[in-house]
């Protein structure tokens, strides 16, 4: 009898202020909360057979731990850096680790806003990046790393 393989593990890191997500300038990022996203990204996840987790921080070296500490147990990742997308050598560093895609979200389009946002210091080191498609780029983040676990599956 053939054994099914193991549920394929998504981890989506969520960095500083996303905590306050329906709160923090809902015009810019939307009236969802952190939870509602969590929430549609966990249906969505066993919807599409995979294992979806959630992690915040508002901690740049507390979300650099989270990195390392999945390397050899999950097999993806979507992060949406927050405010250190522009700035954290250390979260690159820590994602170039991941032998796994990793994808970056923003729910606001960054090359619309402030210039000094127009830089990511993560999307060099990543498969792809969403920007500006609100709570859904994180849903499209999560069907293209599904595609790319069946993929693994199967080859």
């Amino acid at each position: 009898m053939e054994s099914m393989p193991e549920k394929k593990i998504i981890l989506v890191i969520h960095g500083p202020n996303l905590n306050m997500l329906g709160k923090r300038e809902p015009e810019v990022y939307g009236k969802a909360t952190l939870d509602d996203i969590n929430t549609a990204l966990k249906e969505t996840g066993n919807h599409l057979g995979v294992c979806v987790e959630t992690f915040q921080s508002n901690h740049e070296g507390v979300i650099v731990d989270k990195i390392q500490e999945i390397m050899n147990s999950h097999h993806g990742l979507i992060i949406n850096p927050g405010a250190y997308t522009h700035t954290s050598v250390a979260i690159r560093d820590a994602l170039l680790l991941l032998s796994f895609p990793v994808v970056e979200v923003h729910l606001s389009n960054i090359y619309k806003r402030e210039t000094f946002r127009h830089h990511s210091m993560i999307a060099g080191v990543a498969t792809g990046q969403i920007s500006g498609l609100g709570g859904d780029g994180y849903i499209l983040a999560l069907e293209y790393l599904a595609r790319q676990c069946r993929a693994i599956v199967h080859n």
